[in-house]
């Protein structure tokens, strides 16, 4: 390859991951410190755009990384070990920039890939449905959009918001972009979860805010008569981001209880006090979780490269396609979930009762993980895997929270 193909072309995979470790290193030095003290993620979002992640996805002939959502989502893995709400923030971040390109057409997405690049922006919000729905009502030279959304991803350090509104006339679901600092939009951090404290979630009230005919990116309803195959892989491509971050943050929960027990082991002191487990159950539930750790990263392994592939078909990708896509990651999402819940509470069994001092704040992988997979709870996509096994149905078009 030229070096005017290199520059078109951006810097390769094994650049971003670098990038993301050293990230990650850099977010693990401080992670319990700044998981106890809860602030506004302000200096993390700084950090993730000193180190070029927030562009990762913009085209490289605009100045971005030009990197393919493969490695988007293995940045995310890679952040979310050492600090899972920072990874939850960037993997929002990921799926709304991204999802210009599902929804908004190519001449739409390219105006807001150079504006996001340009501005540098941080993307928050969420395009799951919710009980009462924003609402879009048409006006001569417009729309106006109003309601609320609570808990909001990203939306207390976003510059651009993206978010799901109801058309006032007809209910048909839109895709909508927002800049936060609009009159009338109104932002709370109003939410005190026990985990993912850092991932810039809180509220945020729309009251008559103007929106431009360019800034509704399109629909996002699920008939199969509107949404193209193609359009609908923004469903698995977004839970894909879920399935990295719980994989990430079980990863993470390992590697530090091993060098925790490598410690405890090295200065010949009683790792596990008296009432934990014995020393070969000990070897067996390590085993146990790096075999379930491992499985879920294979299963996640295979779902990306259908999706890949699919991505590749572009607009000749049909549904029954989509929906062997759309399977593979919903098995992809049970096995991670598995994975992270069983990891961050077992992972505590093995460390013993030595490691539930507060500064050394292993809690927060558990309270994390737990937060984070009762906001994506995977009880649906089984019976999608299982309705499809066994009556062949199509997965529904289910974009993440």
């Amino acid at each position: 390859m030229s070096p005017a193909e290199q520059l078109l072309a951006g810097p390769d995979r094994a650049h971003w991951l670098r990038v993301a470790r050293e990230t990650a290193d850099d977010l693990a030095t401080d992670a319990v410190a700044r998981d106890q003290a809860g602030k506004v993620p302000f200096d993390e979002v700084s950090r993730l755009r000193e180190a070029g992640l927030l562009t990762l996805l913009a085209p490289a002939r605009h100045g971005g990384g030009g990197a393919d959502w493969d490695t988007a989502c293995a940045v995310v893995r890679e952040i979310a070990a050492a600090d899972g709400a920072i990874a939850q923030l960037l993997g929002c971040h990921y799926f709304l920039s991204w999802s210009t390109r599902f929804f908004g057409g190519p001449a739409r997405a390219e105006r807001l890939d150079r504006e996001s690049m340009d501005g540098q922006w941080c993307w928050g919000g969420g395009y799951a449905p919710q009980e009462p729905p924003l609402t879009l009502t048409a006006t001569a030279d417009g729309h106006l959009l109003n309601g609320r959304r609570s808990y909001v991803s990203g939306v207390l350090v976003a510059d651009r918001l993206a978010v799901r509104a109801v058309r006032s006339d007809t209910g048909e679901p839109l895709a909508v972009t927002v800049d936060p600092a609009r009159q009338g939009v109104l932002i709370e951090g109003d939410t005190d979860p026990f985990g993912q404290r850092l991932a810039g979630g809180g509220s945020v009230e729309f009251d008559s805010v103007p929106v431009a005919a360019d800034d509704v990116l399109g629909s996002l309803s699920a008939d199969e008569d509107i949404l193209s195959p193609s359009a609908a892989l923004a469903s698995p491509a977004g839970r894909l981001v879920s399935v990295q971050l719980c994989l990430g943050m079980a990863e993470g929960v390992l590697a530090e209880a091993r060098e925790y027990s490598r410690a405890g082991a090295s200065l010949r002191q009683p790792a596990w006090p008296a009432g934990s487990l014995p020393d070969a159950q000990v070897l067996a539930t390590y085993g146990e979780l790096t075999v379930v750790t491992r499985a879920a990263a294979a299963l996640a392994g295979q779902a990306m490269t259908a999706l890949h592939a699919g991505m590749a078909r572009g607009e000749d990708l049909g549904y029954d396609e989509y929906a062997e896509i759309s399977v593979l990651v919903a098995v992809a999402e049970a096995a991670a979930s598995r994975a992270v819940q069983e990891s961050t509470s077992r992972a505590l069994d093995v460390m013993g009762a030595r490691s539930t001092s507060a500064r050394l704040g292993f809690d927060r992988f558990w309270r994390n993980a737990r937060t984070h997979t009762l906001y994506q709870p995977v009880a649906p996509r089984l019976r999608d895997v299982g309705d499809y096994f066994l009556n062949g149905a199509h997965p529904p078009f289910v974009l993440p929270a």
